[in-house]
Parts: C-alpha cells; structure tokens; sequence
C-alpha cells in the first residue's frame, strides 16, 4: 500500500514535502491536494511515471491531455512559446487560482510530450501543490482523481482516495478535504479566451 501522510496547507511541514517530493524524483506516482479537486502526478521528466499513470487512466501516453502544475509564472518560458501582452495579463490575473489554461507548446517539452502543438498549465492556489513543485524544481503532471459514484464526480475525502488509490499508487497526501468541482479551462492558444470547461474559477473575469 501506498504511504498516507497528512500535510496541513496552513503551514506545509518542509520535511513532508521533502519526502514527497523524494518518490517524486524517484519516478513515484502522488495524489495531493490542489485548489480544487485532488489529483494525481508525477515528475514531467520521467517516462515510467507517465506510462503508469496513463495505464491506471486506461489510455496511451501519445494520446494523454494531462495538464502541468507550476509554481508560478516563471515555469511558463520553459515549456509555452512566446505569449503576447494581453495573454500575460489574462494569467497574472487569473494565477494562482482555480484555472487551467492551453497555451501553445514549445521545443523544450519533455520528450513524451513533444508532438503536443498545446500544453495545459495550471498554478493552483494550494500551499501543499506550491511547495512539490518548488522543491522538485520542475512541473508535476496531474490529472483528476474521478469518482466511479453517479452523483459526486470527484472523491473529496482524503481517507476515502487512499482506500480506492492505495494500491495504485505511491503515495497519498491527506491535505484535507478537497473540491468536487474541477479548474475551469480556458483555451488561449490563439490569443482570445475561450471557455472549453467552466469549473470553480470564474470565467466572467476575462
């Protein structure tokens, strides 16, 4: 089973987060807290942590639309072509909050996303989230943790993903209990906003 380790966003222990982020850099696979539904990621740089992920999501790895968790602005260089003025602004506005925006993809993405013309970038207003990316140095790959149940399409009880994910898995943050309503998605791969998805972010403010 999967270790369960409880993170207070508050206040984030260093020494958890060392921790997680040490499965991380050893190609583990994490379920964590973001702003809004818990999700579950890896390192962005290692091939055998996506491929595990894309196996318990049931698809191929050249077919995966997993979104990037950043700690900030500064990532977006790394891994998103040139953006305008306008675009900027729509992201320093929005960032960090309860939002996932397409931008267009550059050069510099890790290998198995090099055919991706788009990339998903989030920056989650999550403390937790934050400090796993600061401390591993580069983005994590995430994608929801989904309920099988007709009702709640995401499971909010921490306790509750462990006993479903455990086995899947490497480790498992209890960082509270989360959102049942996913990012909404913006797309600006052209320049304008356009909502693909609206979520727990507010697509009025564009």
């Amino acid at each position: 089973m999967a270790a369960f380790i409880k993170i207070y966003e508050d206040n984030p222990n260093p020494k958890e987060i060392e921790r997680v982020v040490e499965v991380l850099r050893k190609g583990g696979l994490v379920i964590y807290p973001t702003d809004t539904v818990y999700g579950l990621g890896c390192d962005i740089t290692n091939t055998r942590a996506l491929e595990r992920i894309a196996r318990i999501k049931g698809i191929k790895l050249a077919k995966a639309q997993w979104s990037f968790i950043c700690a900030d602005l500064s990532n977006l260089s790394d891994y998103v072509r040139q953006i305008d003025t306008a675009t900027f602004k729509i992201l320093k506005r929005a960032l960090p909050g309860a939002y996932t925006f397409i931008l267009p993809g550059n050069n510099n993405l890790p290998k198995d996303f090099k055919r991706k013309k788009t990339v998903g970038i989030r920056v989650p207003d999550n403390r937790i989230a934050n400090a796993l990316v600061v401390g591993l140095g580069n983005p994590i790959v995430s994608t929801s943790i989904r309920d099988e149940d007709e009702l709640l399409e995401y499971t909010t009880d921490p306790e509750l993903i462990y006993e479903k994910w455990g086995n899947l898995v490497d480790l498992v943050i209890d960082g509270g209990y989360g959102d049942n309503v996913a990012s909404t998605i913006i797309d600006l791969s052209d320049g304008s906003p356009y909502v693909v998805r609206e979520g727990k972010g507010n697509p009025d403010i564009f």
